[in-house]
């Protein structure tokens, strides 16, 4: 059995729900590719301002992607911490199904 702890378990959760959008997916697809500014991001996604303002700021509070301001422009990265995060817990899951050989339990 996994055993995760209540604090970790709270941050996988905020970030598989930040992650549970498309627009926010396919933000996260545009900065793999490095940081990105607001303004690019608009025009490549192809999304109004204040739409992707509110989806930008579901990843940060999530702690997805940080941003940066410099002057007027904000630029936005993905934070690798979080990454790391979401990572370890799919790697635990992934070793404990490996121990139990993968076989899942019927309930009847």
């Amino acid at each position: 059995m996994v055993v995760v702890k209540a604090r970790q378990l709270e941050r996988v959760r905020r970030l598989f729900h930040a992650l549970a959008d498309e627009t926010r997916l396919r933000i996260v697809d545009r900065l793999l590719g490095g940081e990105q500014c607001v303004c690019d991001l608009t025009d490549t996604l192809e999304a109004g301002q204040s739409r992707l303002s509110f989806h930008l700021k579901t990843l940060k509070d999530a702690g997805v992607v940080r941003d940066r301001r410099e002057g007027r422009w904000v630029y936005y990265s993905l934070n690798p911490d979080a990454l790391e995060v979401l990572g370890e817990f799919i790697g635990e899951v992934r070793s404990t199904l490996r121990r139990a050989g993968g076989a899942s339990r019927d309930c009847d």
